[in-house]
């Protein structure tokens, strides 16, 4: 996910500069926000970029904060942390709602896991488990 200020710019830039395709967008009137999803377009290739236009940014996002995190689609998101806790990975936003969670890898880079398909009901310990630090 990258965050930009001018999402005309970012798009001149990605789409008709780099030759990247816009697959989908998604406004969210509510959060002030809008999603745009790139792909490559090559066969085979399920990779996609999501830029974050915050509506309300005016001021350029200082060095660190313009990228957000990786993200990754997982077969089972209960049964992905479960295995990352065994192996000491601390999860920070646990998957209270069956469809997303959060972790960092060993250098800081956030990393959200999303459950792939339809979220999976809510269960323990997942649902009652606090967040901690910072995704």
């Amino acid at each position: 996910m990258l965050r930009v200020r001018d999402l005309d710019a970012a798009l001149t830039f990605f789409v008709k500069r780099l030759g990247l395709r816009e697959v989908r967008r998604r406004d969210h009137d509510k959060g002030r926000f809008t999603l745009v999803f790139l792909s490559s377009g090559a066969d085979g290739d399920p990779a996609e970029i999501e830029l974050t236009h915050n509506w309300d940014q005016k001021e350029p996002y200082s060095t660190g904060r313009f990228f957000g995190h990786l993200a990754f689609q997982v077969d089972d998101i209960y049964a992905t942390c479960q295995r990352l806790q065994d192996s000491g990975v601390a999860i920070l936003r646990p998957p209270r709602d069956g469809h997303m969670a959060f972790v960092k890898s060993p250098d800081g880079h956030s990393v959200e896991l999303l459950q792939r398909g339809e979220s999976l009901p809510s269960r323990e310990p997942w649902a009652s488990m606090p967040s901690q630090g910072e995704w």
